[in-house]
């Protein structure tokens, strides 16, 4: 099996849509097809269950894709740590984002630089419904996550920013006649249900009740940032935010109102407790050099 009919399966295994694996890819969708229907006839076993609607992995397709993914991310690394260190750069520091405001956290990202320029540093947008699996699995070294995170395999370290919360509604909805919102008036409606864990965790940003002991409803799961906030857009559902996001996800169906009764929600570098390392360390004593953000005005 080539390298490039490997990075193929993982992804479609990771997408399970030809379409997407393809853009992502950049490659057309027969190319996607023509790899896995080979790598089919060479294992002798069909590696996907797949109709016009969905697209599965099979028993068979799942223990190759165990099998593979180590053995794909430490080749990929491996060629990428001698292409580097062909440049003077002796490691990677990868930094993974729940939230999307990369923009603002540039003094960080610069100063390390600075500091390091014997390391690449490399941050990267991460789905808050996989966030510490990826982590965990070392697809990346550190992750920027809202708190509280209790985890005993992980190190919480300082803190980047905290900021108020926001709720998304679809432009046209019946609360944009309001200019704020407490959560006990946005509870009269849908909010987003996640399978994400620790539960204790997605509770932080969507809490199961008010502080009047109301329960909030919750609505469709969602998976990622984008899914919300479309089903927000459709008014299906009402969705709390960090305040960056007014900014950084402007659409015009959607309007954002203040949250008045919810505290800030902070965000902090969070790394595997086993996997610390220097250039780790070098971040984390950057954010504390500089500090948090400071509020916006």
């Amino acid at each position: 099996m080539e390298l490039r009919d490997i990075e193929i399966f993982l992804t479609l295994a990771e997408e399970l849509h030809f379409g997407r694996t393809a853009a992502r890819l950049c490659l057309s969708p027969a190319r996607v097809t023509q790899a896995i229907q080979k790598q089919e006839r060479q294992i002798g076993a069909p590696l996907f269950e797949r109709n016009s609607r969905t697209v599965r992995l099979t028993p068979v397709g799942q223990q190759l894709r165990d099998d593979l993914r180590p053995l794909y991310a430490g080749l990929k690394h491996s060629v990428e740590r001698a292409q580097l260190a062909g440049q003077g750069i002796t490691g990677i520091l990868r930094v993974g984002m729940l939230p999307a405001n990369a923009y603002d956290l540039r003094a960080y990202w610069d100063i390390f630089r600075l500091r390091h320029p014997q390391w690449k540093l490399r941050v990267q947008s991460t789905q808050f419904s996989d966030a510490f699996t990826t982590l965990r699995r070392g697809d990346i070294d550190v992750l920027i996550a809202w708190l509280p995170i209790d985890e005993p395999d992980l190190t919480v370290g300082p803190v980047l920013f905290a900021e108020p919360r926001v709720l998304a509604v679809s432009t046209g909805h019946e609360l944009t006649r309001r200019t704020s919102v407490s959560l006990e008036i946005a509870a009269d409606f849908q909010l987003p249900q996640s399978e994400t864990q620790p539960d204790y965790w997605y509770d932080a940003v969507i809490p199961r009740e008010t502080r009047r002991g109301r329960t909030i409803q919750r609505g469709p799961v969602v998976q990622t940032t984008e899914a919300a906030i479309t089903l927000a857009g459709m008014a299906e559902i009402v969705v709390l935010f960090p305040a960056h996001m007014t900014r950084y996800w402007v659409r015009p169906d959607i309007t954002y109102l203040p949250v008045t009764d919810m505290g800030p929600l902070s965000y902090a570098l969070v790394w595997r407790s086993e996997s610390e390392n220097e250039p780790i360390r070098a971040l984390a004593e950057v954010v504390r050099d500089l500090g948090p953000l400071a509020p916006e005005s």
